[in-house]
């Protein structure tokens, strides 16, 4: 399962990273494979994590602070962002 492209597959995700100007391919899920773990042992259908989403694009990288949501059975993901931070390209 690939998360990234299961947010991607949404609009609001995809608005995220336009307003920050940065590509879907510059964006890294941090310990994406961890969030499984637990959801693999569970009965539950739906998974709800924290998580830390990077970004880079051209002024940086921005880490994206929030909320996973996913459904395992639907394949569905949604993240709700609680704030971010910005780091400064290393000259």
């Amino acid at each position: 399962m690939n998360i990234k492209e299961l947010l991607l597959n949404g609009k609001a995700f995809l608005a995220l990273l336009n307003d920050f100007a940065i590509e879907a391919k510059n964006v890294i899920i941090q310990d994406e494979e961890m969030l499984f773990v637990g959801a693999n042992n569970s009965k539950n259908t739906t998974l709800k994590e924290t998580v830390c989403i990077e970004g880079k694009n051209e002024e940086g990288i921005f880490n994206f602070f929030g909320t996973l949501h996913f459904n395992l059975l639907d394949k569905l993901a949604v993240f709700e962002m609680q704030g971010f931070e910005k780091v400064a390209p290393k000259a």
